[in-house]
């Protein structure tokens, strides 16, 4: 990997040396960097046993050695990568590079020994999982016809400020979100299981809880259920006269009628299925041309707006005459750069520096 760093003493077990994963990385970690966060693999039990949790996702860094805890986006992300921040609010960007270069070359080097691939049975489920989810959904799909059957009989509970269409529309889309939902989990649980099962972990399970690439979302679609099609924030209405499409009775509001795609992308969409993701797609694809050309524009304003200000060595904000726009700049004087999220004062970091200082005297 280009680094070159003293080894440590290996690991024996059952009379066989070697050298843990821990280990290798700590050797790229500042010697007396210190760090206690939680990794983004947690699964927020009641009850946290820090250092002892079973899924090693209590991160415990002590005089630079890693003794607890896995590396995921919590520590590398770029809006919350705990370990990265800190080595550049307390060492230095040339540290912070230095340290992500080594770090880079490290993981493609373990990469291209061990090897990393996804295919289309990181994604297969059990006959019984297949049950339950289908369960769910029948369920999810009864419970929207007791909605609109309580709408028609004009005893369904009307929510604050919204009409009594508006109402059914929004407790149809929480049901079926729910539903939703409720596969995705119950997709995780199997997809958890059948990795101890097998022996290996599931790598496209690995990069969605790890935070790698993509999300628990794209995984319940692929595997479980893709859900409702929105079109403008609601569920599908325009189509031919009373209906979405030809193949549904005027006036029907159910859930398949209005965009509800019960199927996942592993087994296939039916042609109504297909129709209705293609017009959420289209949404999609809009949307993002659309949204380009906006944000591009508002910051072309706002350049235009701010581009004769600046920070005076005072501390306040001033344009090109002279006059004073902010007394301080942000109101606070403080420089986004080094701020911690926001907060000029990590109360929390110092408590963990003079509690480390404690124990080790």
């Amino acid at each position: 990997s280009g680094i070159y760093e003293e080894l440590p003493e290996p690991v024996v077990e059952n009379g066989r040396e070697y050298y843990a994963g821990k280990q290798l990385f700590s050797l790229l970690l500042p010697k007396d960097l210190n760090l206690v966060y939680r990794a983004k693999i947690c699964k927020k039990h009641d009850t946290c046993l820090k250092e002892g949790c079973q899924s090693d996702a209590y991160v415990v860094i002590r005089n630079g050695q890693l003794v607890s805890g896995v590396m995921d986006e919590k520590s590398f992300g770029a809006f919350a990568g705990e370990l990265l921040d800190r080595i550049v609010k307390d060492y230095g960007t040339d540290e912070a590079r230095r340290f992500l270069d080594r770090v880079t070359k490290l993981v493609i080097n373990v990469i291209t020994r061990k090897g990393f691939s996804t295919g289309i049975d990181d994604e297969d489920l059990p006959n019984e999982a297949k049950e339950r989810i289908a369960e769910i959904l029948g369920k999810a799909e009864e419970n929207v016809q007791k909605l609109i059957k309580a709408y028609e009989d004009e005893i369904l509970e009307q929510l604050p400020g919204r009409t009594l269409e508006e109402t059914l529309e929004m407790r149809i889309m929480q049901t079926l979100s729910e539903a939703r939902d409720l596969a995705g989990s119950i997709a995780n649980e199997y997809l958890e299981q059948e990795s101890e099962v097998r022996g290996r972990e599931n790598s496209a399970r690995i990069m969605a809880v790890t935070g790698a690439r993509g999300s628990l979302l794209n995984l319940t679609q692929m595997a479980a259920c893709i859900g409702q099609q929105a079109v403008r924030g609601e569920r599908i209405v325009r189509g031919y006269v009373g209906r979405t499409l030809p193949h549904f009775k005027p006036g029907e509001k159910g859930a398949r009628a209005r965009g509800f795609v019960s199927s996942s992308y592993k087994k296939g969409l039916n042609p109504l299925e297909y129709f209705f993701h293609s017009m959420g797609g289209r949404e999609g694809l809009v949307d993002t041309a659309v949204r380009t050309s906006q944000s591009g524009y508002m910051q072309r304003r706002l350049i235009n707006a701010l581009l004769d200000l600046k920070v005076e060595y005072d501390g306040t904000v001033r344009d090109t005459r002279g006059i004073i726009i902010e007394f301080k700049h942000g109101e606070d004087g403080a420089d986004p750069s080094r701020t911690d999220w926001g907060s000029i004062v990590n109360v929390r970091k110092i408590i963990q520096s003079i509690a480390e200082n404690r124990r080790r005297s």
